[in-house]
């Protein structure tokens, strides 16, 4: 990995990448979505604050964890522009995180549950498949996966 020399302050998006192993296209989409920032040079070239490599890997640690994109860029933008986030930032975020990480597994528990159920009757009925309808409504007028050409009866 090559080694960024403590006088320099500002980072090639070669070096970034090389240095937090994020491909070049991702970093320029991280940038797109304002997750980073960098100055453009005379020559119109892209050169990153060094500290863009901690950002970087806070935001690539949260992917890595499930977290979309645009809750990590509202997260980042709590935080002053010339900061980079601390370990107490991440555990405070990561708190908050977890509640919703929690809550997607006991629902990706549910789906995997009910994938077996639904493989075994083969129906995808509209009356009792929680994956296809999950919040049935018109399961009570109507039976089976008929919806298209169908005319709902007037109550």
């Amino acid at each position: 990995m090559p080694q960024i020399p403590l006088k320099v302050h500002e980072l090639t998006v070669g070096q970034l990448s090389a240095r937090s192993g994020a491909a070049v296209s991702a970093l320029h989409f991280y940038e797109a979505k304002g997750l980073i920032t960098s100055r453009r040079t005379s020559g119109n070239q892209r050169r990153y604050e060094r500290d863009t490599l901690r950002r970087v890997a806070f935001v690539r640690a949260a992917q890595r964890v499930g977290i979309p994109l645009a809750t990590i860029r509202d997260a980042l933008s709590e935080l002053p522009e010339e900061r980079t986030p601390t370990r107490e930032d991440w555990a405070r975020l990561s708190e908050h995180w977890r509640t919703e990480l929690d809550a997607r597994i006991m629902q990706l528990g549910r789906l995997r549950d009910h994938l077996t159920d639904c493989i075994g009757c083969g129906c995808l009925s509209l009356e009792t498949c929680v994956l296809s309808n999950p919040d049935d409504v018109i399961g009570e007028q109507i039976s089976g996966s008929r919806l298209m050409g169908e005319k709902r009866k007037k109550s």
